[in-house]
């Protein structure tokens, strides 16, 4: 059995930019894509890519939410205005579910956690509009939804544990707890 991913039937333009900090990540998913017949740009930083969507906007792009020098909704919001028919896929970490959602909102097609399998972000970037995607092979547990609400939480209290236990009406102690390990699969 030939497990080797195929050229898609793809659109004209199948051009597609990653951008995601984390190096080896965006080099395998880039390598994924590229096989597949998409034609990649893939870059570390929010400046590098407002430079592509600047000179060269693409036709799909798949973008990290948090980088070292700015936020992937910068991003969304300069490709839409450049190019109001690129399809944009946000990648989330831990906590950052909500944020994803606020760029749904804002003109991405669709969110997948890190790290995004590339056969999923191929069908999210290619399923047509107003279709319901087909679930992950790979979804998140429940110990993972309710670890990434909690890290959601602390972040927006600005990791203030004992603001974060009353908002989450938690005990403090069991909270530090949960804080402490790592995060479930």
């Amino acid at each position: 059995m030939d497990t080797r991913p195929t050229k898609l039937d793809l659109p004209d333009d199948h051009t597609l930019m990653i951008l995601d900090d984390d190096g080896a990540f965006r080099t395998r998913l880039g390598r994924a894509l590229t096989a597949r017949g998409f034609v990649v740009s893939a870059v570390g930083s929010v400046r590098e890519a407002l430079d592509i969507s600047r000179l060269n906007p693409p036709a799909f792009a798949v973008l990290d939410m948090r980088l070292d020098d700015g936020n992937g909704l910068d991003v969304v919001e300069d490709l839409h205005r450049r190019r109001p028919d690129c399809r944009v896929i946000m990648l989330t970490g831990y906590g950052n579910i909500a944020t994803a959602v606020s760029a749904v909102k804002a003109g991405a097609v669709d969110y997948l956690a890190k790290p995004a399998d590339a056969d999923d972000v191929v069908k999210a970037l290619l399923a047509l509009p107003g279709a319901v995607p087909e679930p992950p092979e790979n979804p998140m547990s429940a110990d993972r939804v309710r670890w990434e609400h909690i890290q959601r939480v602390y972040e927006l209290c600005n990791h203030n544990v004992s603001e974060t236990a009353r908002r989450l009406n938690m005990h403090r102690r069991t909270l530090q707890r949960i804080l402490a390990k790592r995060a479930p699969h």
